[in-house]
């Protein structure tokens, strides 16, 4: 696979992602527990908006990685 199809897939799941991410997000930030306080939800938006940088960098890496060098036969 080149580095340009792996860079429109990476780009296309690294989307995908963020969306999820947010939308779950969003659903468990209106659980009782989270929003009756103001520090558990500030702590709570910290930890998610962070949360999505751990799950990205495999497919950043992936995308960033080189071509293999073709041996000529």
């Amino acid at each position: 696979m080149t580095i340009r199809t792996r860079k429109f897939l990476g780009a296309i799941l690294l989307l995908v992602l963020a969306t999820v991410w947010s939308l779950l997000g969003m659903a468990a930030a209106q659980m009782p527990w989270i929003a009756e306080s103001g520090w558990r939800q500030a702590i709570y938006y910290v930890v998610v908006g962070l949360g999505w940088v751990l799950p990205a960098m495999p497919i950043v890496s992936w995308m960033q990685r080189a071509d293999r060098v073709k041996s000529g036969s």
